[in-house]
């Protein structure tokens, strides 16, 4: 665990890390570099909490796309032995 991804400053996020993956879901942190922040449509009932220091936790399930900041959307395409692929990309 622990793969990093470095997305764009306008989506909000600094770098996302895979923080465990289980076989239905994908748990990653980031720090927020914005003033606000928001996620919606996590499949499987994907959650957001405070890190502290400015920083969200997310679990994601496989399925349909999550929108961050209204700019990001975070796809978990597919899980298989504890690898995950992840889409992400501007929303739009």
């Amino acid at each position: 665990m622990g793969d990093v991804v470095t997305v764009p400053e306008t989506y909000g996020l600094g770098p996302i890390k895979v923080t465990a993956i289980d076989a239905d879901k994908v748990d990653m942190a980031a720090e927020l570099t914005g003033s606000g922040y928001s996620v919606s449509g996590c499949s499987g009932g994907g959650s957001v909490t405070s890190l502290g220091k400015g920083g969200v936790a997310l679990s994601c399930s496989k399925g349909p796309a999550a929108t961050i900041n209204n700019a990001m959307s975070l796809k978990v395409v597919d899980i298989q032995d504890r690898t995950a692929v992840l889409r992400i990309k501007p929303t739009g």
